[in-house]
């Protein structure tokens, strides 16, 4: 399985970028892992919020394929414990799916066009973080299920 990740913003915190780069390093033996990185609209004006949201959502959309299964993070979506996420992704892997997006908007949010194309909206928690630390948690977790999957020694 391919795994995309599309993600607003770029990391400017070393230590963060060492982490996903650690993390997409263990990742190489289980899954090809992409980061696409975009740069969010600037928002001048808060009433011009949700025309931002679109454009961003149109480059996100833009890099989807029809095939792929898409999972954006969201405030409201469904929250996983990690080995619910691992199994998720097992039952991906057994259906056939081929690539696997994951979405993380900008600190706005998503488009309503983004969402509406995901195939499962989730939460990481009811906490809130930046979204910089939100691609940090996710890799370490992708990492975590593949670990799970394979009853290999990591999760606890």
């Amino acid at each position: 399985m391919n795994i995309k990740i599309i993600a607003l913003g770029k990391i400017k915190e070393k230590f963060l970028k060492e982490g996903v780069d650690e993390f997409l390093k263990r990742l190489t033996p289980y899954s090809s892992v992409e980061i696409v990185e975009l740069t969010p609209v600037e928002i001048r004006d808060e009433n011009l919020t949700e025309k931002a949201l679109d454009e961003e959502g149109e480059k996100i959309l833009s890099l989807i394929k029809a095939s792929s299964f898409v999972i954006t993070l969201e405030i409201g979506g469904k929250m996983f414990s990690s080995e619910e996420f691992a199994g998720k992704i097992a039952g991906l892997i057994n259906e056939g799916v081929s690539e696997l997006v994951f979405v993380i908007g900008s600190s706005c949010g998503l488009s309503g066009k983004v969402s509406a194309r995901a195939d499962l909206r989730m939460s990481m928690s009811k906490m809130t973080f930046l979204h910089q630390f939100a691609r940090l948690i996710l890799v370490e977790q992708i990492y975590r299920a593949f670990k799970i999957m394979k009853n290999e020694k990591y999760h606890k």
